[in-house]
């Protein structure tokens, strides 16, 4: 049954677990979800030791992986009965990323790092446009939001500190208005100080535009500042 329009992600009954070596031995599942749902603007922290399932999750999330059971819906689509296009589609239009290294295009600048998702999607530009007037006006809209002054707005990224380059990744996954952002482990390489102020400046900026958010992180610290808290290791 298909998920109420309010729902960005609703995941049910999902199991996933990873080809056994030997056909005889059983295979423990690796992800184990009665129910889980997201809807548009909130916020969820997953938590877990190293091995318990959380890039897997975003895997299923992003369609990357699929449920060996159950449903996972994103942003309309039931990635577990998805094809391979769709599921391609899905990334393109309604997915944001923040990855663990950032992922910049290094020679490209920061602007046009931020807007890569509206040359690469149809309905992220056409978003854009329709809610800040353009993308370029979006880009520096996110990257004021996220503190990144103007004076850096022309630079490479590969100049850029650690801290400046994962503002930048934020910046993009937002950009084009996707529904869901997923982050897998954007602050481990931040000091305490500098990774709460990032935390407070993403959630601020996913809340705005209305995304739904999800992060991964073993630092469980960082788990009051969310809505909803999953801890795989204890599903």
């Amino acid at each position: 049954m298909k998920p109420s329009s309010s729902f960005v992600c609703l995941l049910t009954h999902v199991r996933f677990e990873w080809a056994p070596l030997d056909a005889d031995s059983p295979s423990p599942s690796l992800i184990a979800i009665d129910e889980l749902s997201l809807a548009a603007g909130s916020s969820l922290f997953v938590g877990g030791a190293s091995g318990s399932g959380k890039s897997t999750l975003l895997g299923l999330l992003s369609g990357v992986l699929q449920p060996r059971l159950g449903d996972v819906w994103v942003a309309g689509l039931n990635l577990a009965q998805a094809s391979a296009a769709q599921r391609d589609r899905l990334r393109a239009e309604h997915l944001g990323v923040i990855f663990q290294q950032f992922n910049l295009l290094p020679y490209l600048s920061v602007i046009e790092n931020v807007l890569l998702p509206t040359r690469f999607s149809s309905l992220r530009l056409a978003q854009s446009r329709d809610r800040f007037g353009g993308p370029r006006a979006q880009a520096e809209h996110l990257l004021r939001s996220l503190g990144l002054d103007a004076s850096l707005w022309a630079r490479m990224a590969h100049r850029l500190s650690l801290g400046q380059q994962q503002r930048v990744a934020a910046c993009r996954a937002l950009m084009g208005s996707p529904q869901l952002v997923i982050a897998d482990e954007p602050t481990s390489a931040l000091d305490e100080d500098n990774r709460q102020s990032f935390l407070e400046l993403l959630l601020r900026a996913q809340r705005e535009q209305g995304a739904a958010l999800v992060l991964v992180s073993h630092d469980r610290r960082m788990a009051s500042s969310f809505e909803q808290v999953l801890d795989l290791g204890k599903v």
